[in-house]
């Protein structure tokens, strides 16, 4: 595919400042200890952070390492932003994601187990068939994002953010208290495997030649375990955060270095950091938990109704479901709605106004997207601006910029569907 951008311009690599800017929000530059003093702590931090396994091999290989969600992790490596991006649009690039907290739910009431928490239809999945889902609150509010997976080997396998980490463990493990001392049969596992994602339109071509099974009978949103360049079991699940096509590889995290290196000898794959992934998710129409979702924002507010499974909505037996389906039924007051504008980057925080000037909104994530030649935003507005081709304005730098509401994703998506 043809990608639009002019080099050089301003939404070539003159934007590089700006979009690392309003990417990945949040992130702050880490203090690297000296090199004894991180010989002295434990192979899993550095002073307070939490690293991978692949740490030293992100500095060895240029990585400008961040703070992140407690982690540190590299937003960009030696070639820059844009040029990362554009290169996952176009071949395909690598990124650690095994900041991500992996888990397993087993036990004959699993099921019953995972549905108590999360809005999605877990029981009509299909054997190693994964869905998009969210852990709400009692009020209807999006407690995180996650992905289920019902796999074929007796257990759920389960991926939530690193940022609500601990959140999501603690509420896992209350709440299976409270379930099995009602009589009902399931167990927790989290897993101190890495996660390794290869996304990007060659990454069929690199990775089939790792693996015996035929990849193109792997649909996105399915998953097989499998031996993957020689390491047994790795866990591939054909999804991402990129609207790529792509896998994830949970791999036993002795074995991480090994698979990268073994992945980057194919001149098609590069490294790629948090900077790029967040500018891709953009593109996408991705949401960011933290920016884009939180507790106080229900399903049907951030347009993901389609999570919802509808035996769930019709059995109101989810946390908050009463709240959420009524507002299904009824509306709600704001809608989260893409925007694209021209002129000054639009941020996070940045107020939306109404033709006439009245703040109706907020912008939640905000770049000049890479491949558009124009910038991508979404956010919250009142629900009678959130149709689609609506004009509206933002305030930049205290100026005020003509923007539209636009659909979402910006840029096309390329999941694979095994067609």
């Amino acid at each position: 595919m043809l990608l639009r951008v002019v080099a050089g311009s301003r939404f070539g690599t003159g934007i590089q400042k700006e979009v690392l800017r309003a990417a990945v929000p949040g992130v702050r530059q880490e203090r690297h200890s000296s090199t004894a003093e991180v010989r002295k702590q434990s192979p899993r931090t550095v002073g307070s952070l939490k690293k991978t396994a692949l740490y030293e091999f992100h500095r060895a290989q240029g990585g400008k390492m961040v703070e992140f969600a407690g982690w540190s992790m590299p937003v960009q490596y030696k070639d820059s932003h844009i040029a990362s991006h554009l290169h996952t649009r176009q071949h395909c690039s690598i990124f650690d994601v095994s900041h991500m907290l992996q888990s397993k739910v087993h036990g004959k009431d699993r099921v019953k187990f995972i549905e108590s928490l999360i809005v999605g239809d877990v029981a009509e999945l299909k054997d190693n068939q994964g869905t998009l889902s969210l852990f709400t609150n009692e009020k209807g509010g999006i407690m995180d994002d996650l992905i289920v997976t019902k796999t074929s080997l007796g257990y759920l396998y389960v991926v939530s953010n690193a940022g609500c980490a601990d959140k999501d463990s603690a509420h896992m493990q209350a709440k299976l208290k409270q379930f099995k001392a009602a009589g009902h049969d399931a167990e927790l596992e989290f897993l101190d495997y890495s996660l390794i994602a290869l996304q990007g339109p060659e990454m069929a071509r690199v990775l089939q030649a790792g693996v015996s099974d035929d990849l193109r009978k792997l649909t996105f949103m399915t998953s097989t375990m499998a031996t993957v360049f020689g390491i047994a079991d790795c866990r591939v699940t054909r999804c991402g955060y990129t609207g790529e096509d792509g896998v994830e590889i949970s791999v036993p995290s002795q074995h991480a270095v090994q698979l990268t290196e073994t992945l980057l000898k194919d001149s098609a794959v590069k490294m790629s950091g948090l900077g790029a992934r967040d500018s891709l998710r953009l593109e996408a129409g991705l949401c960011l938990y933290g920016n884009d979702i939180d507790e106080g924002t229900t399903p049907v507010e951030a347009s993901l109704v389609w999570t919802i499974g509808k035996r769930r909505r019709k059995a109101l037996d989810f946390p908050g479901a009463s709240i959420v389906v009524q507002q299904i039924k009824e509306k709600t007051r704001r809608k989260r709605v893409g925007l694209v504008s021209t002129g000054p980057p639009v941020r996070q925080h940045t107020p939306i106004l109404s033709p006439e000037g009245r703040v109706i909104g907020e912008v939640t994530s905000g770049c000049p997207s890479p491949c558009l030649k124009q910038n991508v935003a979404m956010g919250y507005v009142e629900a009678e601006f959130s149709k689609l081709g609506t004009p509206i304005k933002v305030e930049v730098r205290k100026k005020v910029v003509d923007a539209v509401v636009s659909k979402m994703p910006f840029f096309p998506t390329r999941y694979y569907s095994g067609k």
